[in-house]
């Protein structure tokens, strides 16, 4: 395990010294920048002198944020029927459930840096895994660095950027991290997939590091990369729970490979796992552009029974991380912490895992878009147990702890406070009626209470429309049934004024430039 959070790779080095040397003298003068950490072993900093702010009150609520890692809705909490996560489930007790939370990317990168910038991918410019939210958008500030500004010990441990995985688990690197938004962070350095135990690929014609290897562990829980991680959160919470901390946790389980001790497989019967049921020719009225894309058929071939296992390996896996989860809750208890913390749990993003016929990210099914989201803010206890339906996005975060907090956030913020749903969670003040998701090849995608419309390349390569209430598994693409013209019409309207809203307008060129459609045009 290493505490840094410098890159390592020579090119992001050189491109975030340049940053460093051009702002280091304003970052001392300019508190909308904290400074770098101080744990930088690998890489010499120039000296600067940075005054942060002193904690005035050790009533200052502290912030616990965990996230897991492609995590679609698979607990028992939110109604899986055969995942179990006691431990979550236990934190939905003494919480609020966000039953109808989405994303703003389904896929790692650009989901964390929206949640972490408090911004949609068209502002932020973070449209996929490459490059770094900074690189993007020198100026940001982040979500724990409005904290550190403001008197919070912010400490980041294992994946909250971006994180190759698995290899830099394997490696104990983190090359996409933000050094200006911790004063520590602490990278995770475990076996992964090289782990004693038995090993088995449940997707056979995936060769690549992304297929879905299942191993059935040996050993204990902090010989894995979660139990490390909940390691490492409860000895730092021992040294810095003496003033205000935000602390951010990264579980990568249920991320392939899907690595967990034997005691969590064989919580889980293989034989009675049940597979998405998913209509024949389900794909067919999908937009070509996308109907292929990891796909089952091409890109994985994983049979009914091999499909088992990979469930069976995949609730392993978040068992797991679940049972970490209820350590480091544990702990908060245990060391008189639990009454003044604000405790978030989330994932990044959905997965698909045989819906469809297709498995993993990048899709605007639900299955992609909407994530687990809970909420506990001891002292708001009245809707605590209760679960709300509400449209809501994972760029709500920001505005939410920040206003908890009482804490000034950037005006830039786009998303809303989820306070007026931790406080009755039917609130008439929640007005949000649609949650925003895009993806690549130009896949953009709104959610309202009843639809969901889906555009391709920007518009220009296909349509999905999805009748909610009388389809919810959404089979039936109706984009093209002239029953919903209008519809079409309406939905069409809105989206293209939520991209705008979002940055598309403003960033335009950019946008369309990352996402490759010029070059498919060509």
């Amino acid at each position: 395990m290493r505490r840094t959070t410098w890159p390592r790779h020579p090119s992001k080095l050189a491109e975030l010294r340049e940053l460093l040397d051009n702002r280091m003298q304003e970052v001392a003068d300019d508190q909308s920048l904290s400074g770098p950490p101080q744990l930088l072993k690998d890489f010499p900093l120039p000296q600067v002198a940075v005054t942060k702010p002193v904690p005035t009150s050790s009533k200052k609520p502290n912030v616990l944020f965990l996230i897991s890692d492609d995590l679609n809705t698979a607990l028992s909490g939110f109604g899986h029927k055969q995942c179990k996560t006691p431990n979550l489930d236990r934190l939905a007790k003494r919480g609020v459930k966000f039953e109808n939370m989405h994303c703003q990317y389904p896929v790692c990168g650009a989901s964390r840096a929206s949640i972490m910038s408090g911004l949609y991918p068209y502002s932020n410019l973070t449209l996929g895994n490459e490059g770094t939210l900074r690189g993007s958008l020198p100026d940001v500030v982040t979500l724990s660095q409005t904290f550190r500004n403001n008197g919070y010990y912010a400490g980041r441990i294992s994946k909250i950027y971006h994180m190759g995985i698995p290899f830099e688990i394997i490696e104990g690197t983190s090359e996409s991290d933000d050094p200006f938004s911790w004063d520590e962070a602490i990278n995770i350095k475990g076996p992964e997939q090289n782990a004693p135990g038995e090993l088995t690929n449940w997707s056979p014609k995936n060769k690549g590091s992304q297929n879905f290897t299942g191993v059935v562990a040996t050993g204990g829980d902090s010989e894995h990369a979660d139990g490390m991680a909940a390691d490492r959160v409860i000895e730092m919470l021992s040294r810095v729970k003496d003033q205000p901390f935000f602390l951010a946790v990264g579980f990568v389980r249920p991320h392939v490979p899907l690595v967990a001790p034997k005691k969590y497989f064989d919580q889980y019967d293989r034989d009675e796992m049940l597979a998405p049921v998913v209509p024949q020719h389900d794909l067919d009225d999908v937009p070509r552009i996308i109907r292929g894309y990891k796909r089952n058929s091409t890109t994985y071939g994983v049979t009914p029974e091999l499909h088992k296992g990979l469930l069976q390996a995949y609730y392993a896996s978040v068992s797991y991380m679940d049972a970490q989860v209820g350590r480091v809750l544990d702990a908060l208890e245990e060391q008189g912490l639990a009454e003044n913390t604000i405790v978030v749990f989330t994932s990044d993003h959905g997965y698909l895992l045989g819906h469809h016929n297709k498995y993993q990210k990048q899709h605007l099914f639900e299955e992609a878009t909407r994530v687990p989201f809970i909420i506990s803010v001891p002292w708001l206890n009245e809707q605590h147990g209760r679960g709300t339906t509400k449209i809501t996005e994972l760029v709500d975060l920001y505005p939410t702890l920040t206003e908890l907090a009482d804490i000034p956030a950037p005006g830039t913020l786009q998303g809303t406070s989820l306070k007026p749903l931790l406080l009755d969670t039917e609130s008439p003040a929640w007005n949000k009626e649609q949650a925003f998701t895009i993806s690549r090849s130009g896949g953009e995608s709104i959610r309202t209470a009843d639809w969901r419309f889906t555009q391709w390349g920007f518009g220009d390569n296909g349509l999905e429309l999805y009748d909610l209430n009388n389809d919810p598994g959404e089979f039936t693409n109706q984009a093209r049934n002239p029953d919903y013209a209008s519809v079409v019409k309406k939905l069409r309207a809105q989206l293209i004024a939520k991209r705008d809203a979002a940055g598309f307008k403003q960033n335009q060129k950019a946008i369309v430039d990352k996402s490759g459609m010029n070059k498919q045009k060509k």
